[in-house]
């Protein structure tokens, strides 16, 4: 495991939901400012994200985003790319008001399954660090004080940039937008379950397209090349979740969603 795989960030978050016609545009507009992730291959470069989120029996996680609870978060389990040998990540995503924090462990892939939730006794783990321990630790605290459990899978590609001369800036447009509702400890999925979620109306919007999602990342202040980037193309910012569009979605299919709780079994951990 690399070093980079812990990762403790606070940083700022701006979506924006773009027609794929303006991604070309937007790439050459950033390309004196930007290189492309070192972890992405091909022209675009790029890698696929598939992310297991997990929530609680009455989907408080899912309620929390819906009512614009001031402090709340996520729990997921994450692998970048399509090789079963990758990693896996385990991230709690917070966010109080506009500033997002984001803990994140690394486990081998023939590590994750529920037993390294559920065993009374943690099976032997290397960390690079004891944040990473840590943040290990509290992933897994978190998922059997809310009783956590599977919910949805969600699989996208992401093309990704790294500002050149700034501290941390990070461009990503997240296209191809998929889910599949889940119940097990699995990050494959079944490949003929897959259903969309950048449709207009999984998006929410009279888009006669599926929406690109376009995200800029910072951890203060926007670099000026950010703000012209938005002023440059009219950007009107807007918000996305991948999951909670996910669950939206599966709510019509099956029917309304548990009535939310006010997100108080998760408020006290």
């Amino acid at each position: 495991m690399d070093q980079q795989y812990s990762v403790q960030l606070d940083r700022h978050e701006a979506k924006y939901i773009i027609s794929p016609r303006l991604v070309p545009q937007i790439r050459e507009f950033i390309r004196p400012f930007c290189l492309p992730d070192e972890h992405t291959r091909g022209d675009p470069p790029e890698y696929d994200v598939t992310t297991l989120q997990l929530d609680t029996p009455s989907l408080s996680l899912y309620h929390a985003k819906e009512l614009e609870v001031v402090n709340r978060f996520k729990l997921r389990a994450r692998t970048y790319g399509n090789n079963l040998s990758d990693p896996v990540f385990l991230e709690i995503k917070k966010k109080f008001r506009g500033c997002i924090q984001k803990s994140r462990a690394c486990i081998p892939r023939e590590m994750w399954q529920d037993d390294i939730i559920k065993k009374t006794r943690l099976p032997p783990l290397t960390f690079w660090s004891e944040k990473e321990e840590m943040a290990y630790l509290e992933f897994i605290r978190l998922v059997k004080l809310l009783w956590a459990e599977p919910v949805a899978l969600i699989r996208y590609t992401r093309e990704a940039y790294f500002g050149k001369m700034d501290h941390y800036a990070r461009v990503t447009f997240d296209r191809a937008l998929m889910y599949q509702p889940t119940r097990a400890w699995d990050l494959s999925g079944d490949g003929k379950r897959w259903l969309s979620i950048d449709t207009s109306l999984a998006q929410n919007k009279s888009y006669p397209y599926s929406g690109v999602v376009l995200e800029l990342k910072t951890l203060s202040d926007a670099p000026q090349w950010m703000i012209d980037l938005v002023m440059e193309f009219g950007l009107v910012r807007t918000g996305n979740c991948k999951y909670a569009t996910a669950v939206g979605l599966e709510s019509l299919f099956r029917g309304s969603p548990p009535a939310p709780q006010y997100a108080m079994d998760m408020l006290t951990y």
